[in-house]
């Protein structure tokens, strides 16, 4: 029921992204636009369907990866604070971003996508690598993870101060993390990458179960560990460098939504993995409507309204675990 209820609150929240905006749209005129109704050249027809839609069903996805990102880092991790941003794989992938955009900027744009998952996926592999004594515990791989990700950010800032200023002022704003380029040909890329990675975790909600109560009881009940928790970590990866390609850095989405999923919808990972997806969304739309809506004509771009709202949220996690 509340996943019901969770759905339908996001059903409305993505008809408020299309409706509001410098031209308020109706909700009949809502209905003709997207059942057809309107002729190609009708003005509602197009700002619904041509610039509003692409950009919340981006919004959507993004979000959805992001929280299932974030739910498997503090499954795999067992620490509340884990995320793909703080441990680093965000880092990882925008770096190799900051390098296409900035350095490289004749590449291809469907380019991206795969080097971002690169980046994501050659954090991880070194995150894993370095943690790694005879297996690799939660505490070792988060530390590891923000110091590879002041290295990364450190690198950022190295190419961006040696970069083409019109090149570098481009890679700034994506990596402020924005939708404003939202298309469908980057949506496809973003699912292609994503729901692969999504319907394994789902698969491996047992695992994640089992992982979430201990390495022990994990190894006592016959898993093989090291392999699961590197698999899962390569998904994590695959949904941060999807996300991250469509959208740029969108703060702090992967650390909450898994726990208010979970405050939802209980601990067990078939149902958190689907509830995270759909908080992630919900977030980073309704954060999408606030950017757009905060200060108009001007349009801030999504990751600030995330990181503004995230930080407390932050904080908040900080006071309520300091005695762990």
């Amino acid at each position: 029921m509340r996943m019901f209820a969770a759905i339908l609150v996001l059903l409305a929240v993505f008809a408020a992204a299309l409706a509001l905006g410098d031209q308020p749209i109706s909700l009949k005129g809502l209905v003709r636009a997207l059942s057809g109704q309107l002729d190609a050249g009708d003005p509602s027809r197009i700002i619904i369907v041509d610039l509003r839609l692409p950009r919340a069903v981006m919004a959507v996805c993004v979000g959805a990866a992001l929280g299932v990102a974030g739910a498997i880092a503090q499954a795999v991790m067992r620490n509340p604070l884990a995320d793909p941003g703080i441990i680093g794989i965000n880092a990882g992938a925008a770096l190799a971003a900051m390098l296409v955009i900035v350095q490289i900027g004749s590449l291809p744009e469907s380019f991206l996508p795969w080097l971002t998952f690169a980046g994501a996926l050659v954090m991880s592999g070194l995150i894993y690598l370095f943690s790694w004594r005879d297996g690799a515990t939660s505490a070792r791989i988060i530390l590891v993870g923000l110091g590879l990700s002041a290295m990364a950010g450190a690198g950022a800032s190295a190419i961006s101060v040696f970069g083409d200023a019109a090149h570098v002022q481009r890679a700034m704003i994506w990596l402020a993390g924005s939708l404003q380029d939202s298309r469908w040909d980057k949506l496809g890329h973003l699912l292609g990458w994503g729901v692969p990675a999504a319907g394994l975790c789902w698969l491996a909600s047992r695992e994640l179960d089992l992982i979430a109560l201990g390495d022990d009881v994990a190894r006592g009940r016959g898993q093989r560990l090291n392999l699961v928790r590197g698999l899962l970590i390569l998904c994590c990866a695959m949904l941060s460098g999807a996300a991250v390609a469509a959208a740029g850095l969108v703060a702090f989405v992967g650390l909450a939504a898994p726990h208010i999923a979970r405050a939802l919808f209980g601990f067990r990972h078939s149902a958190l993995l689907p509830g995270a997806a759909v908080i992630g969304a919900l977030l980073v739309i309704g954060a999408d409507i606030l950017a757009r809506r905060a200060a108009p004509p001007l349009q801030l771009p999504v990751g600030v309204i995330t990181a503004l709202l995230g930080a407390p949220f932050f904080g908040y996690l900080l006071w309520a675990h300091r005695d762990d």
